[in-house]
């Protein structure tokens, strides 16, 4: 039997008929549900997905329930049971857990159905306990509920439930083997199950260490591949590059941002689009061919790294697009290309597209070409610029499209903006997010807001990345910080969340601001070539950090975490335990390289100072 909605409950006639019977057994809150079932929640492949719901029943009898899953599409449900857990509060919230082992989406629901054996038992138990004399109205009772029980079973434990009916004696029938044989031969006929199945979407993006570089810093796709082993090597599993795609020459910006460009500048990589080079689909020529890129991408995965990909919306005045289709971008009524904002940043060089233009589903086919296509070429990642600023609803439409055939490919929302709007990407679809992390500085802070992350609902579909440096956002704790703040941010970021990130540079502990009150770099890599190589003072550290995430599977979750008490306010002091727990140890240290020494399965624990001017660890 299953539930029916309110509208299909309401009865405005006579008293409904038998195929319109009400189901006696209410299963109420399932979770996790995300906004009412309208987005799905996320987990991982490999997972156990816990879920619960309220379910009970007028009367005295004893149910039985499980959690029901499958991929979508799969024909056969599988089972798992359903445990009572909070009876002895007189509550009824139901919980229980179920595989997860392949990418898509999945399905599950809610089963229960009256026990009618175990409810028979029980009362029969009560009254053996209370000496009734005459048990034989009971025990007819019983005979039947066996009867059935034993044409439901075959061989062997047809065979039980036989013997115990020929016994006919009441311990026979209190048997705790008899019951556990019924039980393993249920009748449920009067089974309720949940209006509809609940959706989660299952994927790969929980776990991860990134590492940021513009290719022509170092010799474009060819020294970039040069690169893999020694990155390979610090532990990073995805490399993430900005922009690959040809720059504009109007409006070039040049060094720090300046308007006049010199005839040597190479401008901004989110400029994207040349006249006879191309656009999003194009590569930029000094970093080398299509074929260059297809290799770098191959070598990377031999070396278990990923490429990310940087995806911007946004074209510079020299974008194909702009002759090709001028219907696509915003112009004030003078006529004049109206270039991106957001003040008090002004960036001249590059030009939004007018999502509200007639032709906006050509435009968003586009968009689905562009990823389509570096799919095609083996990018599995992409790192979405400003995806807050763009409809929700494209994307919805794009992920859900390219997650169609490619069901591996991850999001990440560079979305520093309003909670319900970062919060509504991560549930249209975005597997991972940048953070409020960054600027989480101080011990009550930091707790607060990763407290908020791991164990409230936003667990269920928002996914961090804890960047702690990116092109953009070199922060005043990191400027005036030295490498204490440097190594503290790293340890943080690496530890609290299953996935961060770094931008090159941050192992050169590279902390000089353009000006005063700004965030941006001096000399900053967006507007000019350096020479880059690995060789910063922070590598041993880095490299040490990404074996101990990689050993340690307390490390890959993170709604594990547990914050200790210090009696310091500079210093922050947590512990992360694995799952299962059972078995687990707890071992302190008070040094981040000291929680090696703790082996997977037990508690890894941290305390490290918030302040680099008071680091006492």
């Amino acid at each position: 039997m299953t539930l029916r909605t309110v509208e299909e409950r309401t009865q405005t006639g006579p008293v409904p008929g038998p195929r319109e019977w009400q189901p006696r057994i209410q299963i109420e809150d399932p979770r996790p549900l995300v906004d009412g079932g309208r987005y799905r929640a996320k987990a991982v492949a490999g997972d156990t997905y816990q879920v619960a719901a309220l379910i009970f029943r007028d009367g005295p009898d004893i149910l039985r329930a499980v959690v029901k899953s499958r991929p979508r599409g799969a024909a056969e449900w599988r089972e798992e049971p359903l445990h009572w857990i909070d009876a002895h509060e007189g509550g009824d919230r139901w919980a229980g857990s179920f595989p997860i082992d392949v990418q898509g989406i999945w399905e599950w629901t809610v089963e229960a159905w009256t026990d009618a054996f175990a409810s028979w038992r029980s009362e029969l138990e009560r009254k053996v306990d209370a000496r009734q004399p005459d048990l034989s109205g009971e025990l007819s009772e019983g005979m039947l509920l066996l009867r059935q029980a034993a044409e439901r079973a075959t061989g062997e434990d047809r065979a039980h439930i036989e013997a115990a009916m020929a016994d006919g004696s009441p311990a026979a029938a209190l048997d705790p083997a008899l019951l556990e044989i019924v039980r393993r031969h249920p009748d449920r006929s009067d089974a309720t199950t949940l209006p509809r199945p609940i959706e989660i979407n299952v994927d790969r993006g929980r776990f991860g260490s990134w590492y940021e570089l513009f290719p022509r810093s170092w010799g474009g796709f060819a020294g970039v591949e040069r690169q893999l082993p020694r990155l390979a090597e610090l532990g990073f599993d995805v490399l993430y590059l900005p922009p690959i795609h040809p720059i504009g020459r109007t409006n070039r910006k040049g060094r720090n941002n300046s308007l006049n460009a010199g005839p040597d500048d190479p401008g901004s990589p989110w400029a994207i689009g040349l006249h006879g080079v191309g656009g999003h689909t194009a590569i930029h020529p000094d970093l080398g061919t299509d074929e260059d890129f297809r290799r770098l991408v191959v070598a990377a995965r031999e070396h278990g790294i990923e490429i990310a990909l940087d995806f911007a919306i946004q074209c510079s005045a020299d974008h194909p697009w702009l002759t090709e289709h001028p219907e696509w971008f915003n112009r004030r009524p003078d006529g004049t290309l109206k270039y991106a904002e957001n003040p008090p940043k002004k960036y001249q060089d590059i030009y939004n597209v007018n999502w509200d233009c007639d032709d906006w589903r050509g435009l968003w086919q586009a968009l689905l070409d562009v990823v389509l296509h570096w799919v095609e070429r083996g990018v599995t990642v992409f790192r979405v610029d400003n995806p807050h600023t763009k409809p929700t609803p494209f994307w919805e439409w794009l992920i859900a499209e390219v997650r169609r055939e490619h069901p591996d490919v991850i999001f990440l929302a560079e979305a520093f903006t309003r909670r319900a709007k970062m919060d509504t990407l991560a549930k249209v679809g975005f597997n991972q997010s940048y953070t409020y992390f960054t600027w989480k500085n101080a011990r009550w802070e930091l707790i607060e807001y990763v407290v908020e992350l791991a164990y409230s609902d936003e667990r269920h579909y928002f996914r961090p990345n804890f960047f702690v440096n990116t092109p953009d956002i070199l922060t005043e704790y990191l400027q005036h910080g030295g490498r204490p703040a440097f190594e503290a941010r790293l340890v943080l970021g690496a530890t609290l969340s299953p996935t961060y990130g770094i931008y090159s540079g941050f192992e050169n502990v590279e902390n000089v601001p353009v000006r005063p009150g700004s965030e941006e770099y001096l000399d900053s890599e967006k507007y000019e070539i350096k020479h880059r190589s690995l060789d910063g003072p922070l590598l041993p550290l880095i490299q040490r950090v990404n074996e101990i995430r990689r050993a340690h599977q307390a490390l890959h979750h993170l709604d594990t975490v547990t914050f200790l008490d210090t009696a310091n306010e500079a210093l922050v002091g947590y512990a992360k335990r694995a799952r299962p727990s059972s078995g687990c140890r707890r071992r302190s240290a008070s040094s981040t390289s000291s929680a090696a020494t703790a082996t997977p399965g037990t508690w890894a624990a941290t305390t490290f100072a918030s302040s680099p001017a008071s680091r006492t660890c």
